[in-house]
């Protein structure tokens, strides 16, 4: 993922209440305040961290993640098998073992699984086409429904939040890391391919995450490595690269996440990446676009 893995770079929509669940509010809201007031300030402030667990990890590794959890409670985990040795079994024992070392508060159990559980498991669970290819169909039913199956695949392991969809705009040939992962160069269909696919996953009780805000599109750098820059003016950002997120926003995307971008047109602080960002994180998601995550 282009973004950095800690709560920091996610913004989450509180959920919207009814009136005719008014009652219910207010009682998960006693609830949480309960919790929050038996925290120490230490395990507050681990909340705000999420750490790595690969599946392919050795014994001892995974014991290190088990550690900072009971020592830190650390708001959640994301899940990784980039050797393709770990298994989705290996992955629910886990969850189950990580869960129970929590204190006050279930750890927020996440992946990064663009096109289904089949990106990390390859072989082993259902893969979807990749973005470009969804980006060819026309019937955006069909989004919605792979949305839908991603999100009852993910709750059966106990995840929350699936790290998807790329609302990135792909309009730069030469980009290393988006590509085939971006529904295309048209910033209209790709905002209406994410919301489908974002619907999906909402709909059936799996958080979305719009990335990678604010558009890794233009770019010819990997940001896994370096620091891109995209030169483009406010203008030109709000027509094309900003579109497709300030759309998802407005739908009620449960995340954002933000990328390692440098965006002189939204902050002209030098070597600033828009992670540390306040022009771009308040100042655009919370201030311009009232995003209420």
């Amino acid at each position: 993922m282009a973004g950095m893995m800690t709560i920091s770079a996610f913004t989450f929509r509180a959920g919207e209440q009814p009136a005719a669940g008014m009652e219910d509010a207010v009682r998960e809201q006693v609830w949480v305040d309960s919790i929050f007031n038996a925290m120490t300030p230490a395990e507050r402030y681990g909340q705000l961290v999420w750490v790595r667990a690969n599946t392919d990890w050795s014994d001892e590794n995974l014991d290190a993640v088990a550690r900072q959890i009971e020592q830190h409670q650390v708001g959640g985990l994301c899940f990784f098998n980039p050797s393709g040795k770990g298994t989705p079994a290996k992955q629910v024992e886990l969850t189950n073992r990580f869960q129970a070392l929590t204190r006050h508060v279930p750890l927020f159990v996440s992946i990064d699984a663009e096109w289904g559980i089949g990106w990390r498991y390859r072989g082993q669970a259902v893969a979807f086409p990749r973005q470009m290819m969804l980006g060819a169909i026309q019937d955006n039913t069909l989004i919605y429904e792979m949305g839908a199956d991603i999100a009852r695949h993910c709750r059966a392991m106990g995840i929350h939040i699936n790290f998807a969809p790329v609302a990135d705009v792909n309009n730069n040939a030469a980009n290393p890391v988006i590509n085939y992962r971006s529904f295309g160069e048209d910033p209209q269909q790709v905002a209406l391919k994410a919301w489908n696919y974002m619907r999906g996953m909402q709909d059936n009780g799996l958080m979305a995450c719009a990335k990678h805000f604010p558009g890794h599109g233009d770019t010819d750098v990997d940001s896994h490595h370096d620091l891109p820059v995209i030169t483009h003016s406010r203008q030109r950002l709000d027509s094309v690269e900003l579109m497709p997120f300030k759309m998802l926003t407005a739908q009620g995307v449960a995340s954002v996440m933000v990328a390692h971008l440098q965006v002189p047109a939204l902050d002209d602080r030098p070597n600033t990446p828009t992670t540390l960002s306040r022009k771009v994180v308040t100042g655009i998601l919370k201030e311009e676009w009232h995003y209420p995550g």
